[in-house]
């Protein structure tokens, strides 16, 4: 058994399913691969580890028993109406198949407002302790049935990573319809899977830019690697594996293949909460003095700042962006924008005069601060 797989080593997993592997294309469930799934979780559950199912496919089973064309999501009416109806199927199948392995499923059904907002989030994490507590298997999907495009996560893998982080999961496993992220586009008899990756940085997003793990779907190899940083940033190691075997999860214990991306050391749970978040409400705009002052560990202050975009309050989310347009970080900001762009610039012995009251000496603290 991979080590940091077991039990001893990880209590709690994550486990994400995808709807290829759920659902065959005209709409009818593979039942038979589910129940080799259940039949590994089962086991794992014996040997004293906890799993939380994030489950897709409500879209595609609703749309199936609706007779509703491309899927259920010819539009946005289609997909809702389809998630209603596919969430009791895809709800009863999961009850149905863990109960036979004498384990008790519960249905969470989350938006990412839900994630986004920190008392909800905390709501969740707390449901999912109990849960977990009482020998539950939590079966997650989003709340499709109501969540419009503005407000919803569009994939299951980065909300499997939020949910691993809400839940204080150790591991989260992306069973998906390739065995790993290639170095290549893996049409090329060249390419070869990437066994490991220690950071998520510029060279492996041009790689998957440049179509080198396609197979996942327009969007699915970004989708995850999004769900990686967001997991490993938490603390949280990810696996993407292949769910087109029979006993997925037994394989991976057997050394299948896979790509493990690795958890940062040091994590911290606001910041990774903060990290995580996919919505921001505006922007700050920073000098190159003020990227090496967060890149050591300072708050950002008025004097490095250059500029503000949109309109946040204080409290909001906000990313940090440096000269060159990328996002260095991401903070609470303890300034509205309007007054936040009355202090650009201004040194802290400036702010009184300028606002005209005793004034806050940081405009996102470092507490309040995760560096991306």
């Amino acid at each position: 058994m991979v080590s940091h797989l077991n039990a001893a080593s990880c209590p709690l997993l994550v486990v994400k399913v995808g709807s290829s592997l759920l659902v065959e294309p005209d709409g009818r469930v593979r039942r038979g691969w589910i129940e080799t799934l259940v039949a590994d979780i089962a086991a794992r559950h014996s040997a004293g580890q906890r799993i939380i199912i994030v489950s897709s496919g409500a879209i595609a089973l609703g749309a199936r028993r609706l007779g509703l064309e491309k899927g259920g999501r010819a539009s946005l009416s289609d997909a809702q109406a389809s998630a209603s109806v596919g969430q009791i199927i895809l709800s009863g199948l999961w009850a149905g198949l863990l109960e036979a392995k004498g384990l008790t499923a519960a249905q969470m059904l989350v938006t990412l407002d839900d994630l986004e907002d920190r008392r909800r989030y905390l709501n969740i994490a707390a449901t999912l302790d109990r849960l977990l507590g009482a020998g539950a298997v939590p079966v997650i999907n989003e709340n499709d049935s109501v969540a419009t495009q503005e407000i919803r996560f569009g994939d299951n893998d980065r909300l499997a990573a939020r949910v691993a982080q809400a839940a204080g999961a150790s591991e989260v496993v992306l069973l998906s319809d390739v065995d790993g992220l290639y170095d290549r586009n893996p049409a090329d008899p060249e390419a070869q899977i990437v066994p490991q990756v220690k950071r998520i940085d510029g060279k492996i997003r041009a790689m998957v830019a440049g179509g080198s793990s396609s197979g996942m779907g327009s969007g699915g190899t970004e989708s995850k690697l999004d769900a990686a940083d967001i997991a490993t940033r938490a603390g949280i190691g990810l696996a993407i594996a292949s769910g087109l075997r029979d006993h997925p999860l037994a394989a991976l214990d057997a050394d299948a293949a896979a790509t493990w991306f690795a958890p940062r050391e040091g994590a911290n749970a606001r910041k990774a909460w903060l990290g995580g978040r996919l919505t921001v409400k505006g922007r700050i705009l920073v000098d190159a003095g003020a990227v090496s002052a967060l890149g050591n560990g300072s708050s950002l202050l008025p004097a490095g700042a250059v500029s503000v975009q949109g309109d946040f309050r204080r409290g909001d989310v906000v990313d940090v962006v440096g000269p060159d347009g990328d996002v260095l970080a991401r903070g609470l900001s303890e300034y509205d924008a309007a007054e936040a762009l009355l202090i650009c610039g201004k040194r802290s012995g400036e702010l009184a005069a300028i606002l005209g009251t005793v004034p806050r000496s940081v405009l996102v603290h470092r507490d309040q601060l995760v560096l991306l």
